[in-house]
């Protein structure tokens, strides 16, 4: 819609109704007015699924893979499908504004939020989330770019200060911004951090660059409840103030605009751009839905012919009762297919000792070991967390695949010690009804009942909100499997009790001790108890929490069983390991460690789990480990397994996937997005906890692999890196020996396949000035492309490397300059690993660099460097392992 038109529909509105609309009606829900035909436009978080208004687990939603597993696929058109399905997801549940993709960086190995991030490098994370918008809103669903700017840690996330150069903000942090407004993105949202001294909902840099130089012309959003003040980001260009209805511009703008403090011109600015998003996703009348302004509509899935089976059986019902993988609302085949291909996708194999592919007609037993292998984490923790509709888990999967052949055999190992988790419909029963699920209650200041119906989980995030309500109540009868010492818990702020069978085994009041609403209302501290079950008849559990101002809005009903001996777990595990064929063990992280509102505290995954790794691999050389985390952790046993998948979190149909990758019916295709340390010890960049309120990116520039190479450190393993199901030979690259400046760079890479299976490569390009006259990386990625290839046969990659990555921003000019002269043109398997190199030589007349004709001489100076690269690539194309 032109703006003259949205103008017009602006003069109709006094000032006061201008206002209203700044600040949302509701959580999730903008102001509607009208007088002009504006319905409200619904929010909703992502990016890993669409939630909807409501914290209801009847409300499934088709589950996708973490963000940095997407990163993981280095494959835009893939992440483009998967922004489409999250567009339909959003119409299904009728949401006008997906709130992602998250556009920060993986800066530290601790950072709790890694899952939520694509990668640790600013091309990668740029075009990633250019790709997802570019599919969200090709269907007329807004996308928002988060958390603007440098929201790259949790640590005191809501006030810390970041210290960063106006260099490395412009390279490395606003980079992936840019790239999102270039895609067209219709809202950015201001993180609650400032960066130098200013909060970013009142930040000058959401007028410049991003209004002004970038030309955004949507709408600046607050994070919710960012909004702390009311006259400097009215005057800042922050357009619009969630949640509602109560913020500081519902009570003081109108004020500070008749009072002269806040433009009037301001206020129409933010409304136009209000009314413009609002005619893009239909919000007004006579206005459809527009795709976005670049890249086509998404397809649906293109499945595989032969590849893509059925629901394996046995696969757990989600919350919903749907099988496996089916959505709610149509059971879609394609949905499944599309995210199951994402899995696989996305699954990184970084060590092969020829263990893998597992031949399925070869295999009389597997041995599946390690609770995370029945019971996968599929999501991260925090308020982007959804309801999936199902969970395929690695045991469904790997029984399913080899049902009929051969035996699956099950030990979950040691259970680490961590709070219990809420209950589900698999170990209790409403007990007023019988049926699965549990009893929820709204109770008045003296005990009676006015509201009561059954759920299907323990967390309930957004109890109904019934008039006289006092206290919140959850109930459910458990049917214990084992006897002995359970731990019950009950979670959120206030007043809390917990019986089991009439007993009390907690009361007390737990104030609220932090503002941040991630912990208020999505994953509050868990209070517990102990109790010893001498049987295993069923016990009625009664969860109460007094419903408090200022206490939030969550309740969980937690229990866990009593822990089995670690010794004799261990035990039990090693002995099936040592009759099976192949082994197949799980581990990973747990909801406690990785989540929205806290950083790590190291990259353990624990010594139980660990010591189940050494003592599976020691007792069968064909031992799969699979690592199912968000983000790196250490893996001291690396090199003792036969072979080491990163599956990071997968979404529902993280079996599935798996399972396609375990017995070849696909590639692992993915590629580390960022680089895994050995130990927290070696990485050069951790610190997330700020001091005095403070965080120095005293690092500048050099973060994930770019550090380690400044520092000359070898991590396990780098960025990039990611080994097929075949080998690879790299014959020629064409680079044009001289480029001049503003122009892109075409390098052309003939590889060909020389295994025995079709399969995929990526081929990437970085760049390094050795002499520059100003500070750079050792080396930085330039840009990349994959290739698909049949056994034996050859492919060309063009890798086109834009004009920005061979520019840099001049803070005494403040503006982008280029060096012209020679810059190092390398082409690898990952950013350790250098494959071939040549000289390019940059055309220009922005100043003196290193002489062009220096030792390397004029024109292309193609080479292969002798020896393994750092991550144990050699000359002939192939790993470590000899694949």
């Amino acid at each position: 819609m032109r703006d003259d038109m949205l103008d017009r529909l602006i003069e109709k509105l006094d000032l006061a109704q201008k206002i209203r609309l700044l600040t949302g009606a509701t959580t999730w829900r903008t102001a509607a007015e009208g007088e002009i035909g504006l319905r409200a436009m619904t929010c909703s978080d992502g990016p890993a699924g669409v939630r909807g208004e409501a914290w209801d687990e009847r409300r499934t939603s088709a589950l996708l893979p973490s963000a940095s597993a997407l990163a993981a696929t280095w494959d835009e058109g893939l992440v483009t499908e998967l922004g489409g399905l999250l567009a339909a997801e959003a119409a299904r549940k009728g949401v006008d504004v997906v709130l992602a993709p998250t556009l920060n960086l993986h800066r530290s190995p601790l950072g709790g939020r890694h899952f939520e991030c694509f990668s640790e490098d600013p091309e990668l994370t740029a075009r990633t989330g250019a790709a997802l918008i570019r599919g969200v809103q090709a269907r007329g669903v807004a996308a928002t770019a988060k958390h603007f700017v440098a929201n790259d840690s949790e640590t005191d996330r809501l006030g810390v200060d970041v210290r960063v150069s106006e260099r490395a903000l412009r390279e490395v942090y606003l980079a992936p911004f840019e790239a999102a407004v270039e895609a067209g993105v219709w809202l950015v949202m201001a993180g609650y951090n400032g960066v130098n001294g200013t909060t970013m909902t009142a930040h000058p840099l959401l007028t410049e660059p991003l209004k002004g130089e970038w030309g955004f012309d949507g709408v600046a959003v607050s994070d919710w409840a960012a909004l702390r003040t009311t006259e400097e980001p009215a005057r800042a260009a922050l357009d619009l103030a969630m949640p509602g209805p109560g913020s500081p511009w519902a009570a003081d703008l109108f004020r500070a605009v008749r009072d002269g403090r806040v433009p009037e011109s301001a206020v129409d600015d933010k409304v136009r751009r209000l009314l413009r998003l609002a005619a893009r996703v239909g919000a007004l009348d006579g206005a459809r839905p527009e795709p976005g302004a670049t890249g086509p509509l998404p397809g649906g899935a293109r499945p595989e012919p032969g590849r893509d089976g059925p629901v394996p059986d046995g696969a757990r019902p989600g919350p919903g009762g749907f099988p496996a993988g089916r959505t709610a609302a149509t059971g879609a085949r394609g949905t499944r297919r599309l995210l199951r291909r994402a899995v696989a996708a996305g699954t990184v194999l970084v060590r092969n000792r020829g263990v893998l592919p597992l031949d399925p007609g070869a295999l009389r037993s597997v041995a599946v070991i390690g609770g995370h292998a029945a019971s996968p984490r599929v999501q991260g923790g925090g308020s982007a967390g959804v309801f999936p509709s199902g969970v395929v888990t690695p045991l469904d999967a790997i029984r399913a695949r080899l049902r009929g052949r051969g035996r699956v055999v099950y030990a979950p190992g040691p259970t680490p010690d961590h709070p219990p988790a809420p209950l589900d419909t698999g170990r209790c029963a409403d007990p007023r009804s019988g049926e699965p699920g549990v009893l929820l209650r709204c109770l008045d200041a003296e005990g009676r009942e006015l509201y009561a119906e059954r759920r299907l989980t323990g967390r309930q995030l957004e109890p109904r909100r019934v008039p006289g309500a006092h206290t919140v109540e959850i109930s459910a009868v458990l049917r214990p499997e084992r006897v002995g010492e359970w731990t019950f818990g009950i979670g959120g702020f206030g007043r809390l009790t917990l019986t089991v069978d009439g007993r009390e085994v907690l009361d007390g009041t737990w104030p609220r001790e932090t503002d941040d609403p991630a912990l208020v209302h999505v994953t509050p501290p868990v209070r517990t108890a102990r109790a010893h079950l001498d049987d295993t008849r069923p016990v009625h559990l009664v969860a109460r929490r007094e419903l408090a101002a200022g206490t939030g809005r969550a309740t969980l009903l937690c229990a866990a069983p009593p822990r089995r001996d670690p010794g004799a777990a261990l035990a039990e595990a090693v002995e099936a390991a040592r009759g099976a064929d192949a082994v197949v063990v799980v581990v990973g992280t747990t909801e406690h460690g990785e989540t929205e509102g806290h950083d790590r505290t190291d990259l353990s995954l624990g010594r139980l789990q660990d010591d189940l790794v050494r003592a599976v691999a020691a007792a069968n050389p064909r031992t799969v480990a699979v690592v199912n985390s968000g983000g790196p952790v250490e893996l001291p046993w690396r090199d003792r397994v036969g072979a080491l998948l990163l599956t990071w979190f997968p979404g529902q149909e993280a079996g599935a996937g798996l399972a396609d990758v375990l017995f070849g019916r696909r590639e692992p295709g993915g590629r580390l997005p960022t680089t895994w340390a050995a130990s927290l010890a070696d990485a050069p960049v951790t610190r997330t906890r700020p001091a005095g309120g403070r965080l120095a990116y005293t690092e500048g520039l050099h973060i994930g692999y770019r550090a380690w190479l400044r520092e000359g450190r070898e991590p396990a393993y780098w960025f990039g890196h990611g080994l097929g199901y075949t080998t690879w030979e790299y014959e020629r690259v064409d680079v044009p020996p001289r480029v001049p400046a503003g122009a892109p760079v075409t390098v052309r890479v003939a590889l060909r396949n020389t295994g025995s299976r079709p399969g995929r490569e990526v081929v990437q390009v970085y760049l390094a000035r050795p002499g520059s006259a100003v500070e750079r990386p050792a080396r930085w990625l330039a840009g990349y492309a994959a290739v698909h290839a049949e056994a034996g046969r050859g492919a060309v990659a063009e890798v086109v490397v834009g004009p920005r990555a061979l520019r840099h921003w001049s803070v005494e000019d403040r503006r982008w300059r280029v060096e012209p002269g020679p810059y190092h043109l390398m082409v690898g398997r990952s950013a350790g690993s250098p494959e071939w190199q040549a000289v390019l030589v940059l055309d220009g007349a922005d100043g003196p660099g290193p002489d062009a004709t220096g030792s390397h001489g004029p024109g292309p100076d193609v080479r292969w460097p002798d020896g393994p690269g750092p991550d144990g690539t050699g000359p002939d194309g192939t790993g470590p392992d000899g694949i």
